[in-house]
């Protein structure tokens, strides 16, 4: 792999992951302090993102694997992105908001799918580079979240978070024009005998892979742990800021810093421990981070949080860039981007789906608590997924059988 190629490879991650972070993080706050969002609407404009990636497997397998360059249609969702980005700025209630932010996660949760599969198709050895090219959108979401943090959280109250929208229409603008600068990654050609099904053209091909034991208990689980996952998402900055905790936003950029440092450790990990070994390390640090969150306060246990946020190199790292990297290694040359699309649908789609509704339903239930004993609020809020990760970790535990993965077959 060529230099430039890598630099393209990076630069195109940075932008990715610094449209995501640029908004998505402040969303929570932003839409109960700007637009005085119910609980249930909250988990509905977060479940945007779950409904964008179940639809997401059917556009990257019809376009990446069998008609059109991903680079070409990562451009044009990114340039549609940015026009609804810049709606989403101008909306000024929940009726006006929600329309646009639905468009917006239908087309952008594809490219998360297709930025992987441009990737995967220029590696050699996915195991040991593709986390080298992944830590550029780690540091591109805590770019974002430092901008946000010096320039707006602290008026998050004075409607300033509304900003944040512009700021990643601009990097999606960027990233829509330097999409078709990327290398070519043309769908891989059929067989001349090989005619194409309805499944092929819709991108179903990689269900196949389920009937893989192995690869059904790591979908399953992949559902599953997304379920604690929408918590973080739709919980973590309100949580934060509400208990007090001086610049959240800035302080849930450790995260990403623990990202950029255990994506550098988890190719030595991989390979010293094992897929399955990696994938538990995870897991459990899923149920650390909630207990730490349910039991820690912005006072003298303000450690625990901090504790707690730290542990997202480990969370995300170790399961979903492991899971990146897996699936590659069990898809076939042709079903690269339908497999990685697949995996976006049980992560980012379904499990996230029912997590944001969970999440929604613990808020609602717990409601009156959170004027009277705001404390208890959240403890009751995290224990709960903290007790679902748990339960993921001894599924995957008992049913997953430790396999070493083929970096051959991962190649290209």
């Amino acid at each position: 792999m060529s230099s430039t190629i890598k630099f393209k490879l990076s630069f195109m991650m940075f932008l990715e992951f610094f449209i995501w972070g640029g908004w998505f993080v402040t969303l929570g706050t932003f839409l109960s302090k700007n637009l005085n969002a119910t609980e249930f609407e909250k988990a509905n404009v977060f479940s945007t993102q779950s409904l964008g990636a179940i639809i997401a497997p059917f556009i990257v397998g019809m376009i990446a694997d069998r008609y059109f360059n991903a680079e070409r249609i990562l451009g044009v969702l990114h340039l549609v992105g940015a026009v609804l980005m810049y709606q989403m700025y101008g909306a000024a209630d929940m009726s006006t908001f929600y329309p646009y932010v639905l468009a917006y996660m239908i087309l952008y949760m594809p490219t998360l799918a297709l930025t992987s599969s441009v990737s995967f198709r220029q590696l050699t050895n996915p195991e040991k580079q593709f986390s080298g090219i992944r830590i550029w959108g780690t540091i591109g979401w805590i770019v974002a979240g430092l901008v946000i943090s010096y320039f707006w959280d602290a008026k998050a109250s004075e409607g300033a978070l509304k900003n944040t929208f512009l700021l990643s229409g601009v990097a999606s603008l960027v990233l829509g024009v330097f999409s078709f600068a990327l290398p070519k990654t043309p769908p891989v050609k059929l067989d001349e005998n090989e005619k194409p099904s309805f499944a092929s053209i819709i991108g179903l091909d990689a269900i196949k892979l389920l009937k893989d034991k192995n690869f059904f208990i790591f979908f399953i689980s992949s559902v599953l742990i997304c379920i604690p996952l929408a918590f973080y998402y739709s919980n973590a900055n309100p949580f934060l800021s509400e208990i007090g905790l001086e610049n959240a936003t800035g302080k849930m950029t450790i995260g990403q810093g623990s990202e950029v440092l255990f994506l550098l450790a988890l190719p030595i990990f991989f390979t010293r421990f094992g897929f399955k070994k990696t994938i538990l390390v995870g897991m459990l640090a899923w149920v650390i981070r909630y207990l730490l969150f349910a039991y820690g306060n912005a006072g003298e246990l303000s450690f625990m949080l901090l504790i707690g946020i730290a542990l997202h190199g480990i969370c995300y790292d170790f399961f979903f860039v492991s899971g990146q990297i897996y699936t590659d290694s069990k898809a076939g040359v042709k079903y690269k981007s339908a497999a990685q699309g697949l995996i976006t649908l049980a992560t980012y789609g379904v499990g996230q789906l029912i997590g944001f509704w969970v999440a929604g339903y613990v808020g609602d239930k717990y409601k009156e608590m959170k004027t009277t004993d705001l404390a208890g609020f959240w403890n009751h809020t995290w224990v709960v997924p903290a007790i679902i990760a748990a339960v993921v970790f001894f599924i995957f535990l008992a049913f997953f059988k430790d396999e070493k993965i083929d970096s051959t077959n991962a190649a290209h």
